[in-house]
């Protein structure tokens, strides 16, 4: 049987979007809808599907490779399949309805299933990351199919409808009397994504009724160099324009004494060299985090409208460094938490950051986080709150200053504090007094337990 093409279907206004996975090779059997590479613009990674069933006879895409719609991703061999034809549409009312003729067959169609992924509309370094969901899930209400007229369309329509988490109420219908089509649905997909990325394309000022920003042609004043932001760049900077701009930030700044901690840490790192387990500063502030929200529960919390949601769970973000910007991992369930144990995750979850791997997961469902600038250098800085969080520590460089105990100077180790607080939930009594609860946590660590 001979060989045919395999090729990118209609993926909307996206073009030469670069392939990060190739899901299959030449010599494997693939099925309808199979996945068989996933690509990423700057909104949205999308799996692109077989459209039919067979063997992969040749792959003519690789990884890095970049594509747009009628792109031939392999060669495929066709499987033998029965093909029936759909029986002829009645014009009746019942049909009108939307009810599907008795005995109609339910064709398959390949779907091409996009995920967002962080922040985001949810931050990626916030809470704010989405997780993995079709394309217009999150913009849809659940279809109560008691109390409407069901659309005009076919079972198959249908079908193709739920994969993508499309409510057909919404969708306008161009064929026979209104019955919507397959392409229908691909349009008004289209529009959800075009609109969501209307709002960060309008960053000029004007809708805060600020003039324009200045547009100069820089090459006339000297040779330039210009690169395009990183996607993880593009999304965190709109995200944490948005968290400056709508919380009124306050940054509590404050010392802790960590001279006797990194004694005990140090000391901690040489038992473990046959665990593997590495016990870094963070860990540490972490559990002096936990014990500090424990007494002073609105800092964990987030505001919903006129309400002070207070959590009962502790998942700490830690802001990582990555080749590609910054983004926010989060540990989950951190009060239940030994520190090697925590030693051990964030490590993970710091390698998944660096390598590009961490699932919208991984940055889902923080209540507090810490931003470290301990390994670089600083005293104090102002960190950015992760909406919908209320607070972030901020943490710098640790260095020795004299320090006069009633008889002479003795060195001690500082570590500089930064926590930025939202005014609208948290006074500055109140972040005086968490700051201070981690003081007295890091300079005498056997608190943390009581």
């Amino acid at each position: 049987m001979a060989s045919v093409e395999l090729k990118v279907p209609d993926i909307g206004d996206f073009k030469e979007v670069e392939i990060i996975e190739v899901l299959v090779k030449a010599g494997d059997s693939v099925s309808v809808e199979q996945s068989l590479i996933t690509v990423e613009s700057d909104k949205a990674s999308m799996e692109i599907p077989a459209s039919i069933a067979g063997t992969i006879v040749e792959m003519k895409v690789t990884l890095g490779d970049k594509v747009s719609e009628g792109s031939v991703i392999a060669m495929i061999e066709a499987a033998a399949r029965s093909t029936t034809a759909e029986p002829a549409r009645s014009e009746s009312k019942a049909v009108s309805s939307g009810a599907p003729s008795s005995g109609s067959a339910t064709p398959q169609h390949p779907a091409a299933t996009a995920e967002l992924k962080e922040g985001s509309g949810r931050d990626p370094i916030a809470q704010g990351s989405p997780a993995s969901v079709p394309v217009g899930a999150a913009h849809v209400s659940p279809i109560d199919e008691t109390n409407v007229v069901k659309p005009h369309a076919s079972p198959a329509v249908r079908m193709f409808a739920r994969e993508l988490g499309v409510d057909l109420t919404k969708v306008r219908g161009t064929g026979p009397k209104q019955r919507i089509t397959m392409d229908d649905v691909r349009g008004y997909v289209k529009g959800v994504i075009a609109s969501t990325a209307a709002p960060a394309a309008a960053g000029d000022g004007a809708a805060l009724g600020l003039i324009p920003w200045p547009k100069v042609d820089f090459a006339k004043f000297g040779p330039i160099d210009p690169k395009p932001l990183s996607r993880i760049k593009k999304l965190s900077g709109a995200n944490l324009h948005r968290n400056w701009v709508m919380i009124p930030h306050v940054t509590n700044n404050d010392e802790a004494d960590i001279t006797d901690l990194e004694a005990f840490r140090v000391s901690l790192n040489k038992e473990s060299d046959q665990t593997g387990v590495k016990y870094t500063m963070l860990g540490f502030l972490i559990k002096a985090v936990v014990a500090a929200l424990k007494k002073h529960p609105e800092f964990n919390a987030s505001l919903d409208g006129d309400q002070l949601v207070y959590k009962q769970y502790y998942h700490i973000g830690f802001a990582a460094d990555t080749p590609n910007g910054l983004v926010v991992p989060v540990l989950k369930d951190a009060d239940k938490k030994g520190l090697s144990d925590i030693a051990r995750e964030t490590s993970e979850l710091a390698k998944k950051a660096r390598d590009g791997k961490l699932s919208p997961s991984d940055m889902q469902g923080g209540s507090f986080s810490i931003s470290s600038l301990g390994g670089i250098g600083g005293t104090h800085f102002t960190p950015i709150i992760n909406a919908p969080e209320v607070a972030i520590l901020g943490v710098s460089k640790s260095y020795y200053k004299p320090v006069w105990n009633g008889k002479e100077f003795v060195p001690q180790l500082t570590l500089p504090l930064s926590l930025s607080y939202d005014h609208r939930v948290i006074d500055g009594a109140a972040a005086a007094r968490f700051n201070n609860v981690l003081r007295s946590l890091l300079g005498d660590f056997r608190r943390a337990v009581l």
